[in-house]
């Protein structure tokens, strides 16, 4: 149970700092010991309240043109994402999510610099749209979307609150598309339910120390974080396909 807490306090306030990344360090934190079947309907359950937390917070800075188009695309991968986690051998999703957590890395490094330049390309759109959904429907992975509405959005609150947006349309659906899969058990629902006092502790922390650290070396250090473990997955999963 400890490793669950730790994991709590850590991705969320990861969360409450950055808007996002929640989801990798908490999956990465325990994806060693525990299959994704078991650990994605229980970040997805402590999630969606993260999300409306900080939603509300900054809710002056929503902007639909920027998360109504990314929520239905994000719908539209989130069935075949929650089949895949339901399906696929797990040692496969492992070695997939050890992947994104490298990209996903790099993309947090890459979004400040003006490498790529996504602003406004409708193909952009569609294509991160529909894989984010199917990376959400699998991991409940948003880095994608991070990594695209960090380019359409000029302010830190803008960036929170239109990403948060999207994340609790997708959370919505999830919830229950993994009630019907039976991917969300009475075991998840009470897991999360003991693990929400810890959520709200890491949130709240997190967006505390963001009034005061800068956004920028966390992210690069979150980055390297998810570097490791990525590359530790990969490997360790890697003799098991």
């Amino acid at each position: 149970m400890w490793l669950w807490i730790l994991a709590t306090l850590a991705a969320f306030f990861v969360k409450g700092l950055c808007g996002f990344a929640n989801t990798l360090v908490f999956t990465s934190l325990l994806v060693f010991d525990k299959n994704n079947i078991s650990i994605s309907p229980v970040e997805l359950l402590l999630g969606y309240p993260s999300n409306l937390i900080l939603a509300w917070k900054n809710r002056k800075q929503l902007n639909p043109k920027v998360y109504v188009p990314l929520s239905f695309l994000v719908l539209a991968g989130s069935i075949p994402g929650a089949f895949m986690l339901r399906n696929l051998d797990a040692g496969i999703i492992k070695i997939v999510f050890g992947i994104m957590v490298i990209l996903s890395g790099a993309d947090i490094l890459l979004r400040d610099s003006k490498v790529f330049s996504f602003r406004g390309s409708k193909t952009a759109l569609l294509a991160i749209g529909v894989l984010s959904g199917v990376l959400c429907g699998l991991f409940g992975v948003g880095a994608l979307l991070a990594g695209y509405i960090g380019r359409v959005t000029d302010t830190s609150d803008e960036f929170k609150a239109n990403l948060s947006a999207v994340f609790i349309t997708d959370n919505t659906f999830r919830i229950i598309l993994y009630s019907v899969l039976g991917i969300i058990t009475p075991e998840s629902l009470r897991l999360s339910a003991l693990l929400i006092p810890f959520m709200l502790m890491g949130l709240f922390a997190g967006i505390k120390s963001s009034e005061a650290l800068d956004d920028k070396i966390v992210k690069r250090l979150v980055a390297v974080l998810l570097f490791i473990s990525g590359l530790t997955m990969i490997i360790k999963n890697a003799g098991c396909i």
